[in-house]
């Protein structure tokens, strides 16, 4: 067992608040998204020495031998500075360097654990637990919430990259249901779809915590006192302190979705109430009500 955590789920469904909330009490060394394939904040053999091809990569137990020495030594917070240097170069991924290989160093030293905060290991979360022992805690989302924030941002998926994948499709054929998708221009359909397969596909996947944002934003703080004891982290007045502050920023604080630091992380502070309040603006009530009635069909 590796002691490490996962916390995952799609996109916008609060993995990076879950995450830097969990390390709010010091006992854990921040891992941002080994696996997604944009670099940054992925690809950094430094941190995960495995090639990524897809977004949503598939790992499971027939292709556990190309994932489980590289994510043995990114839990185990074994930095790879040669396979770093030999691929990344920049000032940026210099200062990152050095950032993450302290990091690693130390908190292997201190005895730290690792949180891995990926939601492109959304689909693979049972390997995470079952291979890797880690203790996974996967989101969702309100569907119309998460539709909302997916159109504000202008994004839109792929449904190749998970199609591509073979064992992906092998394990999950509800899977082949999106093929009428793809090419499609309608953005609210592909991310309803999107997030009514990966419910099923994590509803039905042992060994992980599903927890829902929405449920955890309205009451943070015993909310994340839950996950504490769940992932084995001490709860303590520093830990609730930094999370109660955290979570009663000022109101607008948290809106902007933006890339920040050398972690390249979106969390902002944000009062998690307040934002439940203005979570589906970017839809109409026509487009939430159809968002509804896709998310809902068998």
């Amino acid at each position: 067992m590796s002691g490490a955590i996962l916390v995952t789920g799609l996109p916008r469904s609060g993995t990076s608040w879950t995450g830097k909330m969990l390390a709010a009490g010091g006992d854990l060394v921040y891992v941002n998204e080994p696996l997604n394939p944009q670099h940054p904040p992925g690809r950094c053999p430094g941190v995960l020495r495995a090639q990524v091809t897809h977004r949503f990569q598939y790992i499971c137990d027939d292709n556990t031998a190309d994932w489980l020495p590289a994510f043995r030594d990114t839990v185990a917070l074994r930095y790879r500075y040669l396979a770093e240097l030999r691929t990344n170069r920049s000032p940026y991924d210099l200062a990152r360097m050095t950032r993450y290989g302290t990091a690693f160093t130390l908190g292997r030293l201190l005895g730290r654990r690792a949180l891995l905060d990926d939601p492109f290991a959304v689909l693979s979360a049972g390997w995470f637990a079952k291979r890797l022992g880690c203790k996974v805690i996967a989101l969702t989302r309100d569907p119309v919430a998460f539709v909302a924030s997916w159109q504000r941002l202008g994004w839109t998926v792929y449904f190749h990259e998970l199609l591509e994948q073979p064992l992906l499709v092998r394990d999950h054929p509800e899977l082949l249901g999106l093929r009428a998708l793809v090419g499609s221009q309608d953005r609210i359909a592909k991310a309803a779809a999107l997030w009514r397969v990966t419910q099923a596909i994590l509803a039905r996947t042992p060994g992980i915590l599903l927890t829902s944002y929405d449920e955890l934003a309205s009451a943070p703080v015993p909310g994340f006192r839950q996950l504490y004891e769940y992932a084995g982290l001490a709860w303590s007045p520093t830990a609730e302190r930094r999370i109660t502050r955290a979570c009663t920023a000022p109101v607008g604080a948290g809106s902007a979705f933006a890339w920040s630091g050398l972690s390249r992380t979106a969390f902002r502070p944000m009062n998690s109430r307040r934002a439940l309040e203005t979570a589906t603006l970017g839809l109409t009530r026509a487009e939430a009500t159809r968002v509804r009635e896709l998310t809902s069909a068998g």
